[in-house]
């Protein structure tokens, strides 16, 4: 049975935690603030030199090849924007998922804890209802892990297939820069 105590500490702890995750979601919040303002800035500063440029053409061959040139660099910077981007939220997942795995393991071994006190205060005769709560215990336990590998290997496949195709985009936009 469950003390006022510890039940007092299980909300205490959980609002820790509540707190925790919503420090790390805003951390990674600015993150993002910060990296859409330096690209933003990035931007309208790279506007105003193709503008300069432009106007300084002479003729329709000298503004093919200035276009030629824009093609590769707004690509590969699109493909770095991304890649940020990515980490942020990646590293942002992962903080949060430490932690929903840190309550989750914390919670498993209190739940243990509850079946081995209830297994040693059950009253006889009652050892099959012991087993069966062990086993469904242990099954979730299973499950739990079971998933949780199953979500790093797909984030690790999503992130190969990421900068797989960022790769590819900036050899393409490579590609076609030099035939022009």
């Amino acid at each position: 049975m469950l003390t006022a105590e510890q039940i007092m500490a299980s909300h205490k702890a959980n609002i820790e935690t509540l707190f925790g995750l919503t420090q790390k979601a805003f951390e990674g919040v600015e993150k993002l603030v910060e990296l859409n303002v330096q690209a933003t800035k990035a931007a309208l500063a790279e506007t105003a030199n193709n503008a300069q440029a432009a106007m300084g053409v002479k003729d329709a061959q000298e503004l093919l090849a200035l276009q030629a040139s824009l093609v590769q660099p707004l690509a590969e910077k699109t493909a770095a924007y991304s890649r940020h981007l990515y980490e942020i939220t990646s590293a942002a997942g992962a903080e949060l998922g430490k932690t929903f795995e840190g309550q989750a393991a914390e919670t498993q071994k209190k739940i243990e804890g509850l079946v081995d006190s209830a297994s040693k205060n059950a009253p006889a005769g009652s050892e099959a209802a012991v087993a069966v709560m062990k086993s469904a215990v242990a099954a979730a336990n299973n499950a739990f892990e079971s998933v949780q590998k199953a979500v790093k290997q797909a984030s690790d496949m999503a992130e190969t297939n990421f900068n797989t195709v960022s790769a590819s985009a900036v050899n393409a936009s490579k590609t076609v820069a030099k035939k022009r």
